[in-house]
């Protein structure tokens, strides 16, 4: 294929030079990502053979403009996959996962370039660099030290093999998950199969048999169908089905069984920690994370695990003492996990006299989405205005420019809110473009100096409501919407000079913080009483409704808990276990709930085959306990709003933007927490929150 004839090696003529969605084929990446390949590798020998002596400007500063082609494809590509796939992109996925795996190893290993960067970072106290160029010389050089660049030729030669190895893992673990979550299905052929499920539930869940061609609603293994089955459904025979169902995935298909290759991942992880002297992969990993150990990591959870396991035991006493005296379960049966959510639910409508139907009306997707724009202008002073005539990947995705008070462009927006076949489950942020000003001056580009917007996107995967009706989402659904722009946020507004220290480039520990911060605004008093307004008749939500739905979060808390915490700390012995490779992983899970105590009627949040953030990357892996930590940070950070009675002070967010969400990683996390509230964060506010102790 000629470079003329591949959109992705042409100039991208589109509105902001956005990706050609409606030009771009499977068959393109592959050439297109040779050709790229080809350029980066190109400009890394250029540096590398440069007579002078190595600068920051000639060395670090090149480092960080080289590969914009590759970015841009790379970039466009890692979206698609996972938000548009198809049978064809996924076999070019699979084609090119060692490819890729093993020319970002060439990059980090790269003998001519480390050599520049290890002797500035010999010298660096000499060099008089400012504290952003200090960041970003001490970043890479760790960052070539962890791909193996300062091993003996032997170990460095092995590392990029298991690094391509991991690659085609993690592809394949991610690949036979999707195929699970787009294959089940649960059809609802009868009325009665319907019984207990909100009007909002049903319509969402008969678009989705539509889109399986089905004449019946069909619940899958969206989290947005299946867990409200699970808590709405009175029929205990079809919830124990989509239960099993959805604690299966991964394992649905024997030719696509996830646990052999979990157990090579965790294999590979451990060798390569040994390469770096490292007795397992979490002791590796923690070496650029906040915790810094495993130790420190376990007394974080176990602060929260212990009281947490109490709490579940009164509050499986309570739940059971509920269902006998209602009759949800038949008389001397256990509560199963297929019905703690359904009887908690009941339990809480009855006690808090609400349920969804009263509340779903005032949750429409679009009033919603207005609300936390609405917070993100009133905090940072940014509006979004929605672009409709630039064509995207799929007719549900919006775009949108995103402006400071004055008017000026800051970077793009797009969201990406319903579930459909093709796209993971889950949801998550990721960027078309990293925001710099450290611009290569080509490919649409600025010159360094000036700033290149940045371009973002919300993934969700709320259940989309039959056309002409609007979509209605729950209080978790909110949270979210919420916690998913915060990280969008963090990349929008970030101000770096340097992509490798932009946006939401941070310690895995600290990247949560934006996120779950911002998820606090969503459930203020004064955000709902704005927002929240029934979609028939226009009227805003009821004080009282308000304090109900509230209280409604905090009610049974602890079942999240459990299932989150419990998830982290098994992560955690799975990435220290001496011998991965002797691992088999159903009894060393049913060993680890055993050991810990996990209640069987409520589980885990994610089992091993099926944990995306530990083996469908290595971004998470030894690190899903970040959530935590980041919520002992984001309480922390929102007691500073609530100390100046104002949730909006002025002040406080523009100390929060400057340290926070702007700042992306130009000064270490603890040093810039610390110059947002003046002190450490203190764990007492998230202790309280959880209700683990008294507020």
């Amino acid at each position: 294929m000629e470079r003329s004839d591949n959109p992705l090696l042409a100039d991208w003529t589109t509105p902001y030079a956005l990706p050609p969605f409606d030009a771009a084929r499977p068959e393109h990446f592959a050439p297109a990502f040779a050709a790229a390949w080809a350029a980066h590798r190109a400009e890394l020998d250029a540096i590398a053979a440069q007579a002078e002596a190595p600068t920051f400007e000639n060395t670090l500063a090149a480092f960080d403009r080289s590969g914009a082609l590759l970015a841009r494809i790379d970039l466009l590509f890692g979206n698609l996959t996972v938000s548009a796939s198809t049978t064809a992109l996924q076999a070019v996925e699979r084609e090119l996962a060692a490819p890729r795996a093993a020319h970002e190893s060439w990059v980090l290993q790269h003998e001519g370039v480390w050599k520049r960067v290890d002797a500035l970072y010999r010298e660096r106290s000499a060099l008089g660099l400012d504290a952003e160029q200090l960041r970003l010389l001490e970043r890479v050089h760790l960052d070539f030290s962890f791909a193996g660049a300062a091993l003996a030729p032997e170990a460095r030669a092995r590392a990029a093999a298991i690094a391509e190895e991991l690659a085609g893992l993690y592809t394949r673990f991610s690949q036979n998950l999707l195929a699970d979550e787009t294959e089940w299905h649960l059809a609802l052929e009868h009325e009665a199969d319907l019984a207990g499920l909100p009007p909002a539930l049903v319509a969402s869940a008969r678009e989705a048999g539509q889109q399986r061609g089905l004449a019946v609603p069909a619940i899958t293994l969206s989290r947005s169908l299946a867990i409200p089955f699970l808590t709405h459904s009175t029929r205990r025979d079809l919830r124990e089905r989509v239960w099993r169902g959805w604690v299966s995935r991964g394992t649905l298909d024997a030719a696509r069984d996830n646990r052999p290759i979990a157990v090579k991942i965790l294999t590979l992880r451990n060798e390569l920690a040994r390469l770096h002297g490292q007795r397992d992969f979490a002791q590796h990993a923690l070496r650029d994370r906040m915790a810094k150990t495993p130790a420190a990591v376990a007394e974080l959870l176990q602060r929260v695990w212990e009281p947490a396991r109490a709490k579940a035991a009164s509050e499986e006493r309570a739940l059971v003492e509920f269902a006998r005296e209602h009759g949800l379960l038949p008389d001397g049966v256990a509560l199963a996990p297929w019905d703690w959510r359904f009887v908690a639910e009941r339990r809480r409508s009855a006690t808090l006299s609400l349920d969804d139907a009263m509340l779903k009306p005032y949750f429409s997707l679009d009033a919603m989405s207005a609300a936390m724009f609405d917070c993100a202008q009133r905090l940072f002073g940014v509006r979004f205005d929605e672009r409709r005539d630039v064509p995207m990947y799929h007719p549900d995705v919006r775009l949108f420019e995103v402006r400071d008070a004055a008017g000026a462009m800051l970077g793009l927006f797009m969201a990406d809110n319903f579930a459909r076949p093709g796209k993971r489950g889950g949801a998550w942020m990721s960027i078309y473009r990293s925001e710099s000003k450290n611009g290569a001056g080509v490919l649409g580009e600025p010159a360094p100096g000036e700033r290149v917007l940045p371009f973002v996107v919300n993934n969700n995967n709320f259940a989309k409501a039959p056309a002409g009706e609007p979509t209605l989402i729950g209080l978790e659904d909110v949270r979210t919407l919420f916690h998913e722009f915060g990280h969008g946020l963090h990349g929008l507004l970030s101000q770096a000079r340097f992509k490798r220290l932009a946006g939401t480039n941070v310690l895995r520990d600290f990247v949560e913080l934006p996120s779950q911060l911002f998820e606090h605004w969503a459930f203020q008093p004064e955000v709902m009483a704005r927002h929240a307004r029934h979609v028939k008749t226009g009227e805003p939500i009821p004080a009282e409704l308000v304090q109900k739905a509230l209280a409604a979060r905090n009610f049974g808390q602890v079942y999240d808990t459990i299932q989150y915490v419990g998830s982290a700390l098994v992560d955690m012995a799975l990435h220290q276990a001496v011998d991965p490779a002797a691992i088999d992983l159903d009894a060393f899970e049913a060993g680890e709930r055993e050991r810990l105590g996990v209640p069987a009627n409520i589980g885990l949040m994610h089992r091993p085959q099926q944990f995306r953030h530990l083996f469908s990357g290595d971004g998470y892996a030894a690190g899903y306990y970040v959530y935590l930590w980041a919520e002992v940070l984001d309480a922390d950070a929102f007691a500073a709003f609530r100390e100046t009675g104002d949730v909006f002070d002025a002040a406080t967010a523009r100390r929060l933007l400057d340290n926070v969400y702007a700042v992306g990683d130009t000064v270490e996390p603890g040093a810039t927490y610390r110059a947002f509230r003046g002190r450490d964060a203190a764990v007492e506010p998230m202790l309280a929150k959880k209700g683990l102790i008294e507020a």
